[in-house]
């Protein structure tokens, strides 16, 4: 395979005498959907704000594309979306490298041109870009969120639960997002409690339980039960 973009090696991290991450280890590539799935409490939530740079592991190593200090080149979707209600589409989706015109004034043109421009690479119809993200269902804002780490093309996309309140045909929608992301070369790590949607999306998987790696699996090469098994502590890998 290719050179991981992404690795985690025996990560740990501790919270006073709180053990949260005990050894933790992935490697995601590009190209390829990577789904790390695990009970409540087996840490998939410290592990995400480790890898976006939130928190500092106390022990072990986080490399982005070969690098341990250099910055996350990583897009996040965050299960709370992180959606401003009171502002449209175009806005949200520019937050945080909003354009401007002599470095000063909002180049609302630029702006709104960009986020058509990336709903219609994604196939999504939520709209007019000027629609204040208030009035969106919660798949339209998801497919929002997904939408503006995509804008930001960085390498690693993370999404954190992006299913979780999610119909099924809003389901699907993100499912071809997530596809097409894949088809791009990008590495897409997957955080989700939905087997159905690994199953159906990912290349491989990794089990967390109890703040330790349990086993990485290639979907094509496992069995739900498996999975379940690995999950409960029933399977020990």
């Amino acid at each position: 395979m290719a050179t991981p973009v992404l690795q985690l090696r025996n990560v740990r991290k501790y919270f006073g005498s709180v053990s949260a991450l005990e050894d933790v280890g992935l490697a995601a590539y590009p190209g390829e959907v990577h789904a790390v799935v695990g009970d409540n409490g087996a840490g998939k939530s410290t592990m995400i704000k480790i890898i976006t740079g939130i928190h500092r592991a106390d022990e072990g190593e986080v490399l982005v594309e070969g690098d341990a200090e250099g910055n996350r080149d990583i897009a996040v979707v965050y299960q709370d979306l992180a959606l401003v209600e009171c502002l449209d589409i175009a806005h949200n989706m520019a937050l945080g490298n909003l354009p401007r015109k002599f470095g000063i004034v909002l180049d609302r043109r630029r702006m709104e041109r960009e986020a058509a421009k990336v709903l219609g690479d994604l196939k999504v119809r939520v709209g007019n870009v000027r629609t204040p993200v208030g009035l969106l269902s919660g798949g339209q804002r998801q497919v929002v969120a997904i939408a503006r780490a995509v804008r930001m093309d960085r390498p690693i996309m993370l999404l954190d639960e992006p299913t979780a309140a999610l119909g099924v045909q809003e389901t699907a929608h993100v499912g071809d997002i997530i596809e097409e992301l894949r088809a791009s070369g990008k590495a897409v790590l997957l955080v989700s409690h939905d087997l159905d949607f690994v199953f159906s999306h990912a290349d491989r998987v990794t089990v967390l339980r109890l703040g330790r790696t349990v086993g990485t699996r290639r979907i094509a090469d496992v069995g739900r039960e498996e999975v379940i098994g690995m999950i409960t502590g029933a399977i020990r890998a």
